[in-house]
């Protein structure tokens, strides 16, 4: 699916989401790439074949915790 040069990483790889943006709906708040990842704002993703990668969202801190 790629055309770049050199080659994006596919969409199986662990650093899939350093590819290239082709589409994106910023008032949808999601984007396709062009390894054909599917990715949202909300750090999720939904690869080509319709697995889901869940977010990956780092958890919140309390402020003052120790």
């Amino acid at each position: 699916m790629c055309q770049h040069e050199p080659r994006c990483p596919d969409a199986d790889s662990a650093d899939r989401d350093q590819a290239q943006l082709v589409a994106h709906a910023v008032s949808q708040g999601w984007g396709v790439l062009c390894n054909g990842l599917m990715i949202f704002d909300d750090t999720g993703a939904l690869l080509p074949d319709g697995q889901i990668i869940a977010p990956q969202r780092p958890l919140p801190t309390l402020a003052g915790a120790a």
